[in-house]
């Protein structure tokens, strides 16, 4: 469990690992490398040690999905869903296995729409397995990844079609609701979950969380659009200095002014990805026999090390794709 002097530090280090820009398609460097770090302080001690051995591991592989984005296929559409494409009450009517969503939609469309309530259940089934296995390097791995997804899908705007506000005159708002109020506010934020619950069933979990995540869109858009009315531009905005230059950012006084309108709602879904990407782990675990993980490797091995490296280098190297499915503005 996690105490306020530990994430003082976290908070800390956490500062020193943002980029130059916030990355407006995801939580931003700040926010996954949060969630995947604070989600190890809710495992069981029999899990714990294994993870916070490799603790810098998963915070910093946590935006590595989002880096993957426009240069692997199909890697965009496990981080989103337009649930409002396929009608009301889509988060309770869409199927819950894959291939039946497939035969009733067809792939094509799904991918262009987001597959990531699919995705993590697919993800559940692979971690599951490098736990039964024991292997250490896959078990982090596919840790870290499952993280970044699963902390998506509790982010309103990767559940609608509107996912940069860019329907609506709104552009820009994703970047404001998962980067700009969490590396602005969050030294505030109570991330106190307790000890990750195991998950009987990780594909309802899974909808459910989707389900929660859009039940909040409407607010997330309707507040910001009433504060820009209030607010001239010129108080919406400011520039902060990054790197050599400076840039427009919302302003200290919109963002806060939004954060009091949502109710914490950021706060409220940033601790409850906390507690879901434990809960994902911790359930892996248990669902694979609770194998000792005490005698594995006790860090990263030089062969994983060097397979990032290679695939970083690659993904420098290689052409954005063209026509990457939604939620790339």
């Amino acid at each position: 469990m996690l105490r306020r002097p530990v994430f003082a530090g976290v908070l800390a280090l956490f500062c020193w690992l943002l980029p130059a820009r916030p990355d407006s398609r995801a939580w931003g460097f700040f926010g996954h490398r949060s969630i995947n770090r604070l989600a190890v302080y809710t495992l069981p001690p029999e899990m714990v040690g294994f993870f916070k051995s490799r603790i810098d591991y998963l915070t910093v592989q946590a935006t590595r999905p989002d880096s993957r984005r426009n240069v692997v296929p199909g890697e965009a559409p496990r981080h989103f869903i337009d649930l409002d494409m396929y009608g009301d009450s889509a988060a309770y009517r869409l199927p819950r296995n894959y291939a039946d969503a497939v035969a009733r939609y067809g792939e094509d469309s799904l991918q262009r729409h987001g597959i990531v309530p699919w995705h993590v259940v697919r993800m559940k089934a692979q971690l599951t397995d490098a736990f039964r296995k024991r292997d250490a390097d896959r078990i982090i791995s596919l840790a870290a990844d499952m993280g970044h997804y699963v902390a998506d899908a509790c982010v309103p705007l990767h559940t609608t079609h509107n996912y940069n506000g860019q329907l609506t005159g709104q552009r820009g708002i994703h970047g404001l609701w998962e980067s700009r109020m969490p590396e602005l506010l969050a030294s505030n934020y109570d991330f106190f979950t307790g000890t990750a619950p195991y998950i009987k069933n990780p594909t309802t979990a899974i909808w459910t969380t989707v389900a929660r995540s859009n039940a909040a869109v409407d607010s997330v858009l309707r507040f910001e659009k009433e504060l820009t009315q209030k607010l001239p531009e010129d108080r919406k905005y400011s520039f902060e200095e990054r790197g050599n230059g400076s840039i427009r950012v919302y302003s200290q006084e919109f963002t806060r002014e939004y954060h009091q309108r949502l109710n914490g709602q950021v706060e409220r879904q940033m601790r409850y990805a906390i507690r879901m990407v434990g809960a994902f782990w911790y359930t892996c675990w248990v669902d694979a026999g609770q194998p000792d993980l005490t005698n594995l490797q006790p860090t990263v091995s030089e062969a994983e090390i060097k397979r990032l490296a290679a695939e970083e280098k690659q993904a420098q190297e290689a052409k954005p794709l063209l026509n990457v499915p939604g939620h790339t503005d």
